[in-house]
């Protein structure tokens, strides 16, 4: 996730922040039930290539499947156009502040260095 492959470097250290916070929230991994909430919550503050991004590199942690970076997007995007319900989004939020994702903050304020904060 570098700058040549479209994520700048400050988005790069934001995305892995967000994939620390998913594996500290879902110790197991994120269960097939919370993928629509899921997507809901991370395209509030990233873009769909950042999205795809994060999905494949869950994909990777599992090694069971052999998953094609072409069917990590469309299932994004299939995902992306599903209504999540607002318990299923109070679910994986809590899933996400358990593993430290601060909810509170914009993630855009959390990309930036640490300059005034």
């Amino acid at each position: 996730m570098t700058a040549e492959h479209g994520v700048s470097p400050e988005r790069s250290g934001l995305l892995t922040r967000v994939l620390a916070w998913l594996r500290a929230g879902y110790p197991q991994g994120v269960p097939q039930s919370d993928y629509v909430a899921l997507f809901a919550v991370l395209h509030r503050d990233l873009t769909e290539y950042e999205v795809v991004q994060v999905a494949e590199e869950l994909v990777r942690d599992r090694d069971d499947q052999a998953i094609t970076h072409a069917e990590v997007e469309v299932a994004v995007s299939r995902y992306a156009r599903e209504q999540a319900g607002p318990e299923d989004i109070a679910r994986v939020a809590s899933h996400l502040a358990a593993g430290g994702w601060p909810l509170a903050s914009p993630l855009a304020e959390i990309a930036r260095p640490d300059e005034d904060r």
